[in-house]
């Protein structure tokens, strides 16, 4: 059996278990690495190699938690919270209402915004959604449509729209991968080859938003506001920080590309003001950084997971196998070709790093089998962009899931990845399946 398809396979099993993910991380590839001849000591040394591209994204995750937790001392928690439920009656609260749209519709606009106007990333969530989880949940919103809508956010903008993120990934990444291999694509619109599958995604939403998660679901409010610290007061001084600090956050992440300066200098902020007082500091940093430990974690188990399966050199053998299976049949090679996709994005975790790989391989056996360049072009983005959703090692699953687990009563696989998986990966193999055969 390839090696890839093993350790994706033996990992995504043991996290359906509930066997935790950095668990079912490493052992995944360690089978990987096994089953690919790397050996134990090999495996291992493979696996250590590609820690260190998981650290930088998990510091920044601990100290944008302690951001989050500065955040709430100030009393930001408690005042949206009040605003929020002030907006409707009580009786509209507890049936949804309008208030369910507005915050559905202003997490949707921020998750599309932070790839493609304010690029930045996932920043946003530890920030903005643990100050909500009051309201939603009061309002009794399913988290798992939250995640649905968030990951949304998080991967349509960058597949579908060449702007910010959406620019690396479709003009650096996708169209320099299939001009690079051999394509001519010169007048050739990127957007219009990425459309339907961009349709398969806006289906996806559509269905969770409608049928699968618009019925209520109850939480323990209580835990929440433990975690909100809804008992703080606040006043005009405090409110005016955290938008002063959460302002400067942005702003330096922007100017210096660094999610960690950016976290830092917000957490500054809030202590030079006064409002995180010295002697309070040290306790909240710490605080802060436990409530995203999981997540920084998983976030390192998963780039040494990625180095393992690079390592084996399976990932080029199984695209290759791919090929060789095709045949001259049009229908199933742009199957096949979405499925590796969708597996090697599952291992890995980033949509970003998987064009390169595949686009070797598939854009050749596109031109074999007559597939137009258009075509070609929406099969690799979409074979790349499958699996980013619905991925335990992915930052379209993580970034939701630390931003609605801050309680403790949202599960990373059951709540996140599932709901994503099941929503976009599946329209998206018919969709992007549907593009292949008429573009």
């Amino acid at each position: 059996m390839n090696a890839v398809i093993a350790a994706v396979g033996i990992m995504l099993i043991l996290s359906l278990c509930r066997v935790h993910v950095v668990v079912a991380l490493i052992v995944g590839a360690l089978a990987g690495g096994l089953l690919g001849g790397l050996g134990v000591e090999g495996s291992l040394a493979a696996f250590n190699k590609g820690l260190g591209g998981g650290a930088t994204v998990a510091l920044s995750y601990a100290l944008l938690g302690a951001f989050a937790v500065a955040i709430a001392k100030s009393g930001l928690a408690h005042a949206l919270a009040d605003k929020a439920l002030a907006m409707v009656g009580k009786q509209q609260v507890q049936g949804g209402g309008l208030l369910k749209w507005v915050l559905l519709t202003l997490l949707l606009a921020v998750a599309i915004a932070s790839q493609n106007v304010l690029p930045i990333h996932i920043a946003f969530i530890p920030l903005l959604v643990p100050p909500l989880l009051y309201v939603l949940s009061t309002l009794q919103l399913d988290r798992r449509l939250i995640a649905c809508v968030l990951t949304f956010g998080l991967v349509t903008p960058y597949m579908f729209l060449p702007v910010g993120f959406g620019g690396i990934f479709l003009n650096e990444i996708l169209m320099a991968s299939v001009a690079n291999a051999g394509v001519d694509i010169r007048g050739l619109s990127v957007t219009e080859a990425m459309s339907i599958p961009a349709l398969g995604m806006l289906f996806g939403l559509l269905v969770a938003v409608l049928f699968s998660y618009r019925k209520r679901r109850v939480y323990d409010l209580a835990k929440i506001e433990q975690v909100e610290r809804v008992d703080v007061a606040y006043n005009p001084l405090s409110l005016l920080v955290a938008g002063v600090a959460i302002a400067a956050a942005f702003v330096v992440q922007l100017w210096l590309d660094s999610m960690i300066i950016g976290a830092l200098s917000g957490f500054v902020i809030f202590s030079v003001s006064g409002v995180v007082r010295w002697k309070e500091a040290d306790g909240l940093f710490t605080e802060g950084m436990k409530m995203m430990a999981m997540i920084g974690f998983i976030m390192i188990a998963a780039a040494g997971f990625a180095e393992v399966m690079k390592a084996t050199g399976e990932v080029k053998t199984l695209v290759d196998g791919a090929a060789e299976l095709v045949g001259q049949d049009k229908a199933v090679g742009a199957l096949l070709m979405l499925l590796v996709g969708l597996l090697v994005t599952m291992g890995i975790g980033s949509s970003f790093s998987t064009i390169p790989i595949i686009a070797a391989i598939f854009v050749p056996l596109g031109v074999q089998l007559g597939f137009s360049p258009l075509s070609i072009v929406s099969i690799v983005g979409t074979a790349g962009a499958l699996g980013d959703a619905g991925s335990p090692a992915s930052d379209s699953t993580l970034g939701p899931t630390s931003g609605l687990n801050v309680d403790g009563q949202h599960n990373h696989i059951w709540d996140s990845v599932v709901p994503t998986f099941l929503h976009y990966n599946l329209p998206l193999l018919v969709f992007g399946w549907v593009a292949a055969m008429v573009l």
